[in-house]
């Protein structure tokens, strides 16, 4: 999606201020909570194949499968904290096979919460037809399009990851040559623009240079020649190509440096040099500082040497953190190994946390929405920050700032 400006400068930096109370669990006595969860199983299509095989190639299934497993470890941990909990689960189907008999033949009217469904063109038909909060527990770019006011997005927008670091870049700004790789595609041209937009609306920020690709991938010398020897050089990806990501990353780790035993060239070296097709660059100091920022690190990344990304400060957004010391997650895993004999997956995890956190919420006797103008909450891996307007889609806002450092720990910074 294209980046949003509309909420201009200074709404950005309202927006860190806004986050910073802390939602404060509160569980009123005799709690009864009543939540449904839609998820694609299958499990007639499925009944006479081999689970191995099942598992083995089907991406959806291992989605659906551990986001239920995680959400039960939630339950069960909910129960044990005295809150009664009743959990309906409806088998979805392949897309738009079921659910229509589901939502013929079932009254949600007295449900506090639906989990589901997962295809995103099945969640404005729960919505408008069940009347009662849906929380979509994954993401999709189509999610960008729900308008209706009971739907809960539990992933962040596309956009509020590209605004969420540029905040960062804004906040810490001290005087740094900035850089903003894109891509040919007309997304990342048009983020690109308006993030330059946005960040020289700072006082400090003159000029911010924007590199694209030329014949498919960006020239080094182009990023060489536009660094910068006495400041530090921040360098913006905004961009999801993996190509791209790579070339830069590689650029940055290999710079061009003067060799301080290098005899001095003849007459006929030189000449060479100038007759020779190799564009020139620059060359810079051993120490030059370079800082590299992501939004979102996926799997463009995947491939890249964690080294070169420790090595450049790599600077990303993204929807969790793990804190492996904490004794709440440690806890999570071993229960989740001793009930499944497998350590949780990213989406387990996110079933745990998009279900308990709810659920706590709930607890409180308060509507789910009502309990969002109360402040955010930091669950085992996920961070909710739910917008606050009542009569429009609320998504989670709950975005971490993580850096690499260079012995390859990661800090969160936000």
């Amino acid at each position: 999606r294209d980046f949003c400006l509309s909420r201009g400068l200074g709404d950005v930096y309202k927006r860190q201020e806004d986050t910073l109370a802390i939602y404060r669990d509160t569980i009123q006595e005799n709690t009864v909570l009543k939540l449904a969860m839609m998820l694609p199983f299958r499990a007639i299509e499925y009944d006479t194949i081999d689970a191995k095989d099942i598992f083995k190639t089907n991406k959806l299934v291992n989605i659906t499968t551990d986001i239920y497993l995680g959400a039960s470890i939630a339950i069960d941990s909910l129960r044990k904290m005295g809150i009664d909990v009743e959990l309906s689960v409806f088998d979805t189907g392949r897309k738009d096979t079921k659910l229509d008999s589901i939502l013929a033949v079932t009254d949600f009217s007295n449900i506090d919460a639906i989990i589901g469904p997962l295809y995103s063109e099945e969640v404005p038909k729960v919505a408008n037809k069940a009347g009662v909060p849906v929380i979509f527990p994954v993401y999709s770019k189509n999610q960008a399009s729900f308008s209706s006011s009971k739907i809960i997005k539990s992933f962040a927008d596309r956009e509020e990851h590209q605004q969420a670091l540029v905040a960062h870049v804004l906040a810490n700004y001290t005087n740094e040559n900035i850089l903003i790789i894109g891509d040919s595609s007309a997304t990342s041209i048009s983020n690109s623009d308006a993030i330059r937009s946005v960040l020289l609306l700072h006082d400090s920020i003159t000029e911010a240079k924007i590199i694209y690709p030329d014949q498919g991938y960006i020239r080094k010398d182009y990023i060489i020649n536009a660094l910068k020897s006495d400041i530090g050089n921040w360098v913006l990806l905004a961009t999801d190509n993996r190509v791209i990501s790579s070339d830069v990353i590689n650029s940055l780790i290999s710079l061009p440096v003067e060799d301080p035993e290098e005899d001095e060239e003849d007459e006929e070296d030189k000449k060479d040099e100038k007759e020779s097709d190799e564009p020139e660059m620059q060359i810079l100091p051993e120490d030059t500082v370079i800082k590299v920022f992501g939004f979102d690190k996926s799997n463009q990344f995947d491939r890249i040497d964690n080294n070169k990304l420790a090595k450049l400060g790599f600077t990303y957004t993204s929807d969790i953190f793990i804190d492996e010391s904490s004794q709440a997650v440690q806890i999570f895993n071993k229960q989740y190994l001793q009930k499944n004999n497998a350590y949780p997956s990213y989406y387990a995890t996110k079933g745990f946390d998009i279900v308990f956190d709810a659920s706590m919420r709930l607890a409180s006797g308060d509507r789910l929405k009502e309990t969002f103008k109360k402040g955010i909450s930091y669950r085992l891996e996920s961070k909710f920050d739910y917008s606050r307007k009542l009569f429009s889609t609320s998504s989670n806002n709950g975005i971490f700032i993580i850096q690499y450092n260079e012995d390859l720990s990661l800090t969160r910074l936000k």
